[in-house]
């Protein structure tokens, strides 16, 4: 196998990684609080060939002299872009959603009978009952966390809930009986290194806790001021369908290129192979 076609399958390889990225962003193009992720391509290496005795051989080169050969691609980086999706106002007092970027409710999953904390914008929640109490929950099951990392729950069933200021409820049981409640929010400084952990779920990597207070900050105290959260309304995915169809045509067309690129290799080594 030659150096276009080791370049070329592995290029392959990541072009398909890329077409999954841009198939879940479509996918989750109508998904409440969905931030879409980019790939951003490198070199796989780079292999410098010095074909000038001296530097003085192309005086007035602008680029570098000799020849450089890659083996391809790779994809050095998929990106969360957290930019503000459009608000959808529902009127339902158990939907909320952020209007500041990088702000986040905590949440708790079970991952191979482990609890872990999440973190999601996804604020289409509700209330369901956990045995002998009530809990508060994400759509999908997760029950949601307060600023001390405890799960919401509530002794009875609830009649009303209220957001008495932003990341504050107010809940009414059927007795009358009323609670405050403080939702866990976090504020996130460097998004690029969270992991997607799910449709709307982002959480830390593997081996990254002890620098976690680098990547994301807890809004507690006097912090609570900056959350920014409205009730009754969602936020939208910030999926561009129209700008993902385009990323798609470019990497079917980029995948038609190295598919050629294989092909034509192969005649050429198949026309040295007649001569010999």
């Amino acid at each position: 196998m030659n150096r276009t076609m080791v370049a070329a399958v592995n290029t392959l390889g990541q072009l398909h990684k890329q077409v999954d990225l841009i198939g879940h962003n479509i996918a989750n193009a109508e998904t409440a609080g969905y931030k879409k992720r980019e790939a951003s391509f490198a070199d796989l290496m780079a292999q410098q060939i010095n074909n000038y005795s001296s530097a003085g051989s192309e005086i007035g080169r602008q680029s570098p002299l000799g020849i450089r050969q890659s083996p391809g691609m790779m994809i050095s980086q998929t990106a969360m872009l957290s930019k503000q999706g459009s608000l959808k106002t529902t009127g339902r007092s158990l939907d909320v959603a952020f209007t500041k970027e990088n702000q986040y409710l905590k949440v708790r999953v079970q991952e191979g009978g482990v609890p872990q904390i999440r973190f999601t914008r996804n604020g289409e929640l509700d209330i369901v009952n956990a045995g002998d109490q009530w809990m508060l929950a994400t759509k999908d099951g997760h029950p949601v966390l307060d600023e001390n990392n405890q799960v919401i729950t509530f002794s009875g069933k609830v009649e009303d809930v209220k957001m008495i200021q932003p990341g504050t409820l107010e809940a009414t049981l059927g007795n009358g009986e009323i609670l405050t409640y403080q939702l866990g929010v976090i504020a996130l400084n460097k998004p690029q290194f969270m992991e997607q952990k799910g449709e709307t779920l982002i959480g830390l990597p593997d081996g990254t806790n002890n620098n976690q207070n680098l990547i994301y900050v807890d809004l507690t105290g006097a912090g609570r001021q900056e959350i920014s959260l409205q009730q009754g309304v969602l936020e939208a995915s910030n999926v561009d369908i129209g700008q993902e169809m385009t990323d798609l045509m470019a990497a079917q067309r980029s995948i038609q290129f190295q598919s050629r690129s294989i092909t034509f290799a192969d005649q050429m080594m198949g026309l040295i192979n007649g001569i010999r």
